[in-house]
């Protein structure tokens, strides 16, 4: 359901769809995959909508569930986030994880701000 709402860009329905998915995650919640690819769920979604503060908790979160390090789409998402909330230095560093974990093309179809930022940090 959270899914079907984020496609039609309905957000923060979106949200609200993962966040039920989130309570039946069994405590503790960051033991759990499940609670991984919710949280990353919520974050792409709250990114997308424009609810930064809730993309970085969430993301902060995902960074401490099963998988989450050396995820190359959650690398970019944190790094995006910490871009915008003027967190360069956090940017930088999570954007080369991306980079390095799934080189130019996790960026693909994202705004060239990001790349074009991580250059002027370190040598592409």
């Amino acid at each position: 359901a959270g899914d079907r709402l984020a496609n039609k860009k309905l957000f923060r329905e979106a949200i609200g769809e993962f966040k039920k998915g989130w309570e039946l995650v069994p405590d503790p919640k960051n033991d759990w995959e499940a609670a991984t690819w919710l949280m990353a769920a919520i974050a792409d979604a709250a990114y997308l909508g424009g609810f930064l503060k809730t993309a970085r908790q969430s993301l902060e979160y995902a960074m401490t569930c099963p998988g989450a390090v050396g995820n190359a789409f959650l690398h970019l998402r944190f790094g995006q986030v910490l871009f915008d909330t003027g967190d360069e230095d956090g940017a930088a560093e999570e954007l080369m994880r991306a980079y390095m974990s799934d080189g130019k093309r996790v960026f693909k179809g994202e705004d060239p701000k990001y790349l074009k930022f991580l250059g002027t940090r370190a040598k592409l």
